[in-house]
């Protein structure tokens, strides 16, 4: 009970399990803490908080929000915001503006392809109908191209149409900067965090990030290697930052889980009430 997990996704964003489900996985991982970080949404974090209350264990409000940077996608993650912050909701719900208008340029690419599939299929794939608090993204689209046999896997559907530079990739809207998010979330009272940084496939990127107003940095993921978890770990002590790490849990799809299972990586439980205190600062 002395690990959390501060980095997983529910059904509020393109994550397979409810809220709750994910807490619970959190208690049978031996886990004291998890944090709800849906995509530009914080839809599913009363519900988790429910569940953590009642299992004991300790739920990390979050989010996490797309930007733009020099060209890349880059990701913040926020921890321990005012979620009833009507401002922070209401920029939030721009975000999600933004992550519509691409989903239906990539529907649309799709179709060029000759492979039509619409927002009501993607609805459906996502378990729920149309909410303007939850978010549809590119992974239940890939979930579409598996269910119509168009590619085996997830990963497939993301190497041969959804990443960049692949055939039915569409940019985004122009989106906000890091930068832009940070304010966002320390508007709200909260900490904000430099995602994944080994996922931009710059290095010099994560020096940049955190320089640039982030409390801290996730250094370990699932997807970084042990030299990149070392190299962010140093990069944010040596600059007297946070550093945090979690799985990135999606859910199975296809009998392989998307990044890593709950618990896959995890930060000692005092790494809490840092974000608390850089989030009160």
């Amino acid at each position: 009970m002395s690990q959390a997990d501060l980095h997983t996704h529910t059904t509020a964003s393109d994550g397979l399990h409810r809220p709750a489900d994910n807490v619970r996985m959190a208690k049978e991982a031996g886990l004291g803490g998890i944090a709800i970080t849906d995509h530009d949404t914080v839809a599913g974090i009363e519900e988790a908080l429910r569940e953590g209350e009642k299992l004991g264990i300790a739920v990390v409000p979050g989010v996490e929000i797309s930007t733009a940077y020099e060209g890349t996608e880059i990701h913040v993650l926020g921890y321990y915001m005012n979620v009833e912050d009507p401002v922070f909701l209401a920029r939030l719900a721009d975000q999600r503006k933004v992550r519509d208008a691409r989903n239906e340029g990539i529907l649309a690419r799709l179709g060029e392809l000759g492979i039509q599939v619409s927002m009501e299929e993607l609805r459906e794939i996502a378990g729920r109908s149309e909410s303007p608090e939850e978010t549809i993204g590119r992974p239940h689209i890939a979930d579409a191209l598996v269910r119509r046999g168009v590619v085996g896997t997830i990963q497939e559907a993301f190497d041969r149409y959804l990443a960049k530079g692949r055939a039915a990739y569409v940019d985004p809207p122009p989106r906000i900067t890091p930068m832009e998010a940070y304010r966002w979330i320390k508007d709200a009272g909260g900490a904000a965090i430099v995602a994944h940084p080994g996922l931009y496939r710059r290095e010099e990127l994560a020096s940049d990030l955190l320089d640039g107003g982030a409390d801290g940095v996730e250094a370990h993921h699932s997807d970084h290697t042990p030299e990149q978890e070392e190299r962010y770990r140093q990069l944010a002590i040596a600059r007297g930052k946070i550093v945090t790490g979690g799985s990135d849990f999606h859910g199975a799809r296809k009998g392989g889980v998307y990044h890593g299972p709950i618990g896959n990586r995890t930060v000692e439980m005092s790494v809490l009430e840092q974000l608390r205190s850089a989030a009160r600062r």
